[in-house]
């Protein structure tokens, strides 16, 4: 598999680092609310303690994984990072604002929107612009729908096992399973139209730089 090592990036928009910054702090602050009173963050018996710690861990994830193994190798996959984090924000957010409860489908939107996010995320952090269409499409669908099931897995052990919802839950599951692998299939095609069009320019995928440089250091210690 080609890798974009010694591809010099293009320069990220400063809108991009604008808003994942804000999302941050956006998320930080929610998340304050949500330990103060989660009843005003519209999370009482939802998990409310769960979602501050996993939240933080899953946007600050990137830029720790960067600063410790990948700054050496690649720019700061910003466009990444900025999708993961968003994830986060959205659902505090839509829970602060009382989405979920006043709109029909938010809750459908927001398991098709964020499982979609988080595919592309992956495989911005993890493939080359030069890979084909199906191995973007099998690493997007697959996390995606390992996302999808593990947050539905945590949702019930979280709150749902002990809410009067249980009883519609198997239903509810099965959509939002499908909306989430979904929503991973049509991020797949948009990356990969994205890379065949010549845009997203400034992403270059860490972890496959790091086994690319691996591969080239062994072949040039092996030809010494």
């Amino acid at each position: 598999m080609l890798s974009d090592v010694g591809v010099t990036p293009a320069p990220v928009p400063q809108a991009v680092k604008m808003a994942d910054v804000a999302a941050k702090v956006g998320l930080v602050g929610l998340l304050v609310v949500v330990l103060v009173d989660p009843e005003l963050a519209n999370l009482k018996d939802k998990a409310a303690g769960a979602r501050a710690v996993a939240y933080p861990l899953l946007s600050f994830s990137v830029p720790a994984l960067w600063y410790l193994f990948w700054r050496d190798r690649t720019p700061f996959p910003w466009v990444a990072d900025l999708l993961i984090t968003f994830t986060c924000f959205t659902d505090i957010l839509g829970n602060r604002m009382n989405l979920y409860d006043t709109i029909v489908w938010f809750d459908d939107w927001m398991h098709f929107m964020n499982v979609g996010l988080l595919g592309a995320a992956v495989v911005l952090l993890t493939l080359p612009r030069t890979a084909p269409w199906w191995v973007v499409m099998e690493r997007s669908v697959g996390f995606g729908a390992l996302a999808a099931i593990l947050w539905e897995l945590a949702e019930f052990f979280a709150f749902l096992q002990f809410s009067p919802e249980r009883r519609n839950a198997y239903v509810d599951t099965l959509g939002d399973l499908g909306l989430g692998v979904l929503g991973a299939v049509l991020a797949a095609v948009a990356i990969h139209r994205a890379w065949a069009h010549g845009m997203l320019r400034g992403t270059v995928p860490p972890v496959d730089s790091l086994a690319a440089t691996r591969a080239h250091q062994e072949r040039v210690d092996r030809s010494v």
